[in-house]
């Protein structure tokens, strides 16, 4: 399955889902009308994906269109239509809920190569403004899935071998340092919570998929660390970690690369050793870990170049 059908709908696709279901449940009468405005209005989103939604449903034929204006298929019915709640899908300077299609779409693509991003172009693919595209982009910088080259334009490296291992560094690096800082303001239970998380998720038939493979690497590799107290070293760790967020893609598609998850039983060492409190340990245990994980993550990468082939997008350029 292409990668992008896993992304969460974008706002046109919403808008029209929520008024199928309303012509389906009776909400939105036959006879109904319907403009580009009002659905605009109502939904929090541009003309342009409102004008989206109501060329699908109309093709779906749902609707009908008489010159500029619609109205839901079929004859009116008798008593008035009943008025509807106001839905806003989000509002129009807000970036949150288009940030995990745009971060999976790019993160896809840096397995197969280094990409340039183009802010403008982002906004118009979308329809909303440049300032929720700025928006996006300083989230894609703050999580290390963009950078900007000598001239100041954005791009997103490839996880090249070189790119990974650099990352890859970075983190036995800096993240030992975290958990040794983290140990002593660990909250009472959290160790014993992350240990019956990761035996269910190893136990025999557990149903593992990558959402639950993501939690348990953030478990360790973001909350557990976060209680370092240390909010510079934290900004620091955040690069490195844009690979936790290309796991977050290449888990979904190689969960069968290796059979059962490796990570699990070596995130339980860690954790097994701050529970006796040998933090000396448990940090050469993770930099045992990260070390081995550099590798899997090549094998992940490379894997997925042969399965993907994404639709181009207007706002990538292949470099």
């Amino acid at each position: 399955m292409p990668a992008e059908k896993r992304l969460a709908p974008r706002l046109y696709q919403q808008a029209r889902d929520a008024l199928a279901d309303e012509i389906a449940q009776g909400a939105l009468p036959k006879g109904a009308p319907l403009t580009q405005l009002g659905v605009a209005e109502r939904f929090g989103i541009s003309r342009a994906p409102a004008r989206m939604a109501l060329n699908e449903l109309t093709h779906s034929g749902l609707i009908e269109r008489i010159g500029a204006r619609y109205k839901v298929a079929g004859t009116p019915d008798v008593c008035p239509a009943p008025a509807l709640p106001e839905t806003r899908l989000t509002p129009r300077t807000s970036w949150e809920l288009l940030y995990p299609e745009i971060e999976l779409a790019i993160v896809a693509r840096t397995s197969l190569a280094s990409w340039r991003v183009n802010e403008a172009e982002m906004a118009r693919h979308h329809g909303v403004s440049r300032t929720v595209a700025r928006d996006v982009m300083g989230r894609l910088q703050q999580r290390g899935i963009i950078r900007k080259d000598d001239s100041s334009r954005w791009f997103a490296p490839a996880l090249t071998a070189t790119n990974v291992d650099e990352l890859f560094e970075l983190r036995w690096l800096l993240e030992p340092v975290a958990m040794e800082k983290a140990a002593p303001n660990l909250p009472p239970g959290l160790l014993d919570d992350m240990q019956a998380a990761l035996e269910a998720a190893m136990a025999k038939d557990a149903a593992t998929d990558g959402a639950v493979l993501d939690r348990l690497e953030q478990q360790l590799h973001v909350d557990l660390l976060g209680h370092c107290g240390n909010d510079a070293l934290m900004r620091a760790i955040s690069l490195p970690q844009a690979l936790l967020v290309a796991h977050h893609f290449l888990y979904q598609w190689t969960l069968e690369l290796f059979g059962t998850e490796p990570f699990l039983g070596e995130h339980l060492e860690i954790v097994h050793r701050l529970q006796a409190g040998d933090v000396a340990g448990a940090k050469a245990a993770l930099v045992a870990h990260l070390r081995i994980s550099r590798r899997r993550a090549m094998l992940r990468i490379e894997a997925v170049q042969d399965m993907i082939q994404p639709e181009p997008l207007p706002y990538l350029e292949r470099l």
